[in-house]
């Protein structure tokens, strides 16, 4: 073949031709790719005539293309036998963006590879539309290496095509999705921040701003919320009555949220109006149980635990009388760093009966003791490895280790305790501490 390629090359030179163009079929076409390797300036484009993936080897050349393949390709291409073979060659079918592929990547990495295997690729088809296609092509070398033809291999691509759109699709959808749930958690969680918002400020309309300045007493006090979701019903004041004695109070109602929250409001304005009238501690629980219980027995009502006091300044210490109805008892943190609980036993929760039993108790309060109430979740919290409740022991041990250095300094501590025990600590928690100031030392005198 390579003795006529050279004839060919001749008679281009004797004719003084250039820019020929070769048609070829079967071993001409190969004739035609030898001289035009050999001499591209004389040979510039090369049709091939019905050209197919028909061949072999060279031992098993049969000759001639497979007119079934060229009808199937054609079929694709909704295109005439008469438009295609002899006048089109392979780069003429396909789009504008699959010839600067093929002339960018496809044909040099065939130079320099031989063989280019798989390329997706788009092919014009009748009525100006693409037909997906993977595109195999191999160069065919003689024995010396030398290029005879190159094999080129059209797979149909449209139901793969249709596979990647369908996977595309999907992954668009997933993707929107995606989007939309999380728009929607950024809406959630905005709307939750503005619940969080009306929530603080509704439980802090059930507490005190600020207690009240007491004319020879000091006050502090901490409210620990265990979720801003939720409205805690944990309560607590300190007013004052008349002739220079003042009211305290401190409860806890059954449950959270709305409905807990108008309970709360509710007792804080029955226990100040009741103090108003009869500061008896016993009577003030009383009034408390007969309203808490009349809602009760109408099906809308709950109950609560309370402790209510008065504190009258003495000459040399502050007379204390409280009564409670199921609440824990108060501690009493004395100047001598003795701590120890006033006991109020048998008190009835608040609300739950129309006639309920008040356990009233008394104190002095020297200066330096300190009175501490607190709600139920200081001592319930859970500790330790086997998450066990604090416990009402661990509560007198711990204040009884605090320097008996007033109420501040003691809410102060037990605030400390409280976020010690991170999660284990899983409810509302109100403290509210009492006392006389302790004196304050006198300095030596100089000699």
């Amino acid at each position: 073949m390579e003795g006529y390629a050279h004839d060919v090359l001749e008679v281009c030179e004797e004719l003084d031709l250039r820019d020929v163009t070769f048609v070829g079929h079967s071993v001409s076409a190969m004739v035609g790719v030898l001289a035009a390797a050999k001499a591209p300036q004389r040979l510039s484009r090369l049709v091939m005539v019905a050209p197919s993936p028909c061949y072999i080897d060279d031992d098993g050349y049969r000759g001639g293309f497979s007119a079934e393949a060229i009808d199937e390709l054609l079929d694709w291409l909704g295109l005439d036998r008469a438009q295609v073979v002899g006048r089109m060659r392979f780069t003429d079918l396909l789009t504008v963006g699959g010839k600067l592929y093929h002339e960018t990547h496809f044909a040099p990495l065939l130079q320099m590879k031989g063989e280019v295997s798989g390329i997706a690729m788009d092919i014009k088809a009748a009525g100006k539309q693409r037909m997906p296609v993977l595109v195999t092509s191999k160069v065919k070398t003689s024995s010396e290496g030398e290029p005879l033809l190159i094999r080129i291999t059209v797979f149909d691509a449209r139901d793969r095509r249709a596979y990647e759109q369908e996977l595309l699709r999907g992954r668009q959808a997933a993707e929107e999705a995606r989007h939309q749930a999380e728009a929607a958690r950024r809406r959630a969680e905005a709307d939750r921040v503005r619940l969080q918002e009306a929530l603080a400020v509704l439980q802090q309309s059930l507490l005190p701003s600020q207690l009240p300045a007491v004319p020879g007493l000091e006050a502090a006090s901490y409210y620990h919320t265990a979720s801003p979701d939720l409205l805690g019903g944990d309560f607590y004041d300190l007013f004052p009555l008349d002739s220079g004695r003042w009211a305290f109070f401190l409860g806890d109602v059954c449950g959270k949220g709305p409905q807990a929250a108008a309970v709360t409001s509710l007792a804080r304005y029955t226990l100040r109006a009741a103090a108003l009238h009869d500061a008896d501690p016993t009577t003030v629980l009383t009034t408390l149980n007969k309203v808490l219980h009349e809602q009760h027995a109408s099906g809308e009502g709950r109950y609560c635990t309370a402790i209510f006091g008065v504190l009258e300044p003495e000459d040399s210490h502050v007379s204390e009388h409280l009564a409670s109805g199921g609440h824990p008892s108060a501690l009493v943190q004395r100047a001598d760093g003795s701590a120890d609980y006033l006991p109020t036993p048998g008190g009835l929760l608040v609300g739950v009966l129309p006639r309920a039993p008040f356990t009233a108790a008394r104190t002095d309060l020297l200066p330096g003791d300190t009175p501490l109430l607190y709600t139920d979740g200081l001592t319930e919290a859970r500790t330790g490895p086997g998450r066990e409740l604090y416990g009402d022991d661990a509560l007198r041990a711990f204040t009884a280790a605090q320097p008996p250095a007033g109420p501040q300094a003691l809410i102060t501590a037990l605030s400390g305790l409280l976020a010690s025990f991170g999660d284990g600590l899983d409810d509302d928690t109100a403290l509210l501490a009492l006392g006389a100031p302790a004196p304050l030392p006198t300095p030596a005198s100089e000699t």
